[in-house]
């Protein structure tokens, strides 16, 4: 069992603050300061005003937390894709 329990919630990135961090604003209503966790640096996930995000919160403080997940956006998945050509490799 860990020491302390995480307390995770969903929010709204409503602002981009200097250092890598991020003001989000939770469903709740409460607002707190967010950056983000190494495992979404690791794999480059970059992070926008507007983006749905999770948050983990101590218990401890609740004005500060960590970004562990952002939600897939729709608006990227209803794109139209550009037309991809069939590649066919020439010889010379």
């Amino acid at each position: 069992m860990p020491k302390e329990e995480l307390l995770e919630f969903e929010g709204l990135v409503t602002e981009l603050l200097p250092d890598a961090r991020f003001r989000v604003t939770l469903d709740n209503g409460h607002q707190l300061v967010a950056y983000t966790a190494g495992r979404m640096k690791k794999n480059r996930i970059k992070t926008l005003a507007g983006d749905r995000v999770i948050v983990e919160v101590s218990p401890y403080d609740l004005e500060k937390g960590r970004l562990i997940y952002r939600h897939k956006d729709d608006r990227a998945g209803s794109a139209p894709r550009p037309a991809q050509r069939n590649q066919q490799f020439r010889r010379r």
